[in-house]
């Protein structure tokens, strides 16, 4: 069967990007199949029954969601102090956000409030049209790892969405920001599951949602680091029936984008898990997806660090340093693997998300029972069990925690035997359900690879 290649025009906003297709051939060759997981099909709730507005003329005539409050522009402009600069959250390419608060003195009887109020921008790269899509999803839509809509205003010309507020901000704020405390290995994981979980529902809802731009910045945290997905306005309903794929014009944002979406426009739920090993590639090794103040060969974290995520001495060299010491080598082996997989240049050699959700949430079990044993001795790097007991006797008697992994490592390399042919980790098999899938990958020379956090943070 052959298909009619579509042509494309491209349409650039920062790091966003917009290719509006003019023309595609789509026909579908076989059954959808995808895995569904019993603990997200507990959480479902769709409101099925609900007509969705098709245009805002239809919403404003017919309010559907009885759960979403409708508010004045007057309401959100007094509950964000007249929209005062200093009650800025953030900014994108909806337009800009503000911390607000609405109480009884905005709206009488109303509890206390607070909230993220995301005002769109008339010339801004969204319109009306992804402000209706946020509205028509988070209206239907209710999952822990998912932003809750508060409300919304479609006031003449005004177009406001309210939010719960996050305390945390976003993944991207947390991870890249010098001001902000560290992320540890565990809160990491517990970070990656959440957003797992989210598309995971979104992917196994009675007709599949593709969110189309997962990325750090969407992934908004609560005051205990729970994830939830925001930002709604690129989201696209899935395939139907027979369909394989859903072809559309190419939104997104570079560096985060699946590759066969960007050169055929056909979208599917694996488009979404390349967004996430993207996200999760980034958690691992505390770079950007894409960052040219890097060296040119560096520029796309994707492009450098997948053929180095199953080449276990290499890959304990880009990992992020700040983590040093918070998890085990094979946990981090795994986690890479997964990361590995998600990013395929085969959409069907990814795992769909169920499957990641099942192998993340193994090391959120490890971890809980882990936690103790990695704050006391255990590093990076096995310790000779003979020795064990002394590492932990001169830590307690004032040894630093970077001496002490440095002597560990020093001797734990004294101890080995000299007719050993390598220092290198004993490789590991994380996933069998993955083996068949396993690509070769190329790296780079020892002396070339390291992670040099330093220079990227900006």
């Amino acid at each position: 069967m052959r298909f009619k290649a579509p042509s494309f025009r491209i349409r650039l906003m920062g790091n966003c990007f917009a290719i509006e297709e003019q023309e595609a051939t789509e026909k579908p060759v076989a059954k959808c199949q995808t895995t569904t997981a019993s603990s997200i099909k507990q959480d479902r709730s769709v409101a099925n029954s609900t007509v969705v507005p098709k245009n805002v003329k239809d919403l404003l005539q017919n309010p559907v969601y009885s759960n979403v409050d409708i508010f004045t522009y007057d309401e959100l402009r007094l509950a964000t102090k007249n929209f005062r600069p200093d009650q800025v959250l953030g900014e994108g390419g909806f337009g800009i956000v503000y911390k607000g608060i609405i109480d009884e003195n905005i709206r009488p009887g109303y509890k206390t409030t607070e909230v993220a109020i995301k005002v769109l921008d008339p010339e801004g790269f969204q319109g009306d049209r992804e402000w209706l899509a946020e509205v028509n999803y988070l209206g239907q839509l209710s999952h822990p790892n998912l932003v809750k809509l508060i409300g919304y205003c479609c006031e003449d010309d005004h177009r406001l969405l309210v939010y719960e507020y996050m305390a945390c901000g976003s993944l991207e704020k947390q991870l890249f920001r010098r001001v902000c405390p560290l992320l540890t290995w565990s809160t990491r994981m517990k970070i990656a599951l959440g957003a797992a979980k989210g598309l995971a529902f979104l992917h196994e809802a009675e007709r599949s949602i593709i969110y189309r731009d997962f990325k750090t910045s969407n992934i908004l945290l609560d005051s205990d680091f729970n994830a939830k997905l925001s930002d709604f306005g690129l989201a696209k309903d899935g395939p139907m029936g027979d369909q394989t794929h859903v072809s559309t014009r190419v939104m997104g944002t570079y560096g985060y984008a699946a590759p066969e979406y960007i050169m055929t426009g056909h979208l599917t739920a694996r488009s979404d898990v390349y967004g996430f090993g993207v996200v999760l590639l980034e958690m691992l090794i505390g770079r950007r997806a894409i960052n040219k103040r890097r060296p040119t060969r560096e520029h796309n974290l994707v492009e450098w660090a997948r053929p180095l995520l199953n080449h276990n001495r290499k890959l304990l060299k880009i990992l992020d340093p700040r983590m040093e010491g918070q998890y085990l080598v094979k946990d981090a082996q795994k986690v890479a693997n997964l990361a590995y997989q998600c990013l395929s240049q085969n959409p069907k050699a990814r795992p769909t998300m169920s499957q990641v959700v099942e192998i993340l949430e193994m090391f959120q079990v490890q971890g809980e029972n882990k936690e103790d044993l990695l704050q006391s001795c255990i590093t990076l790097y096995e310790v000779p069990k003979s020795n064990l007991k002394e590492k932990c006797a001169s830590k307690s008697e004032g040894e630093t925690e970077s001496n002490l992994h440095r002597k560990q490592r020093e001797e734990f390399a004294n101890s080995r035997s000299k007719s050993e042919p390598s220092n290198r980790v004993q490789s590991v098999e994380p996933f069998p359900q993955f083996s068949s899938l396993k690509e070769e990958s190329t790296g780079f020379m020892d002396s070339e690879i390291t992670n040099g956090y330093e220079d990227d943070l900006y």
